[in-house]
């Protein structure tokens, strides 16, 4: 590796560990694993609910499926946005400052109306 390269050698060497252990799971899953089989098992998985037939227009999902996986997308990318901020709260000043609290209030008015519609009930 060239001089520019080095301090990123651990970086791929990672990587590289990370791939092959993957790869070595995968394969040796089939070989090593437990073959057990029965009926409970085969049948699809849906959090401890005895599973009901689908509904004659298709398989819908009801709308509180999509409005939680949103939820969780919004304030997944708040701690994404808010992780950089942090490590580098000092070189931003107040204009980050500012920024972050602004972006905070943003989510938060969010919240609060997700709050107050009811999509936090978890029934």
């Amino acid at each position: 590796m060239s001089g520019s390269l080095t301090p990123y050698a651990p970086i791929v060497a990672l990587f590289v560990l990370a791939a092959a252990f993957a790869l070595f799971s995968v394969t040796a899953a089939p070989y090593i694993g437990p073959r057990r089989y029965n009926r409970a098992k085969l049948e699809a998985y849906e959090c401890g609910i005895e599973p009901t037939p689908p509904p004659p227009g298709g398989n819908r999902f009801p709308v509180k499926f999509y409005l939680t996986a949103m939820l969780f997308i919004v304030f997944d990318i708040e701690i994404i946005f808010l992780y950089p901020w942090a490590v580098a709260n000092e070189s931003l000043g107040m204009f980050g400052l500012v920024e972050m609290v602004l972006f905070i209030a943003t989510v938060f008015v969010a919240y609060a109306y997700v709050w107050r519609r009811g999509g936090l009930d978890w029934d």
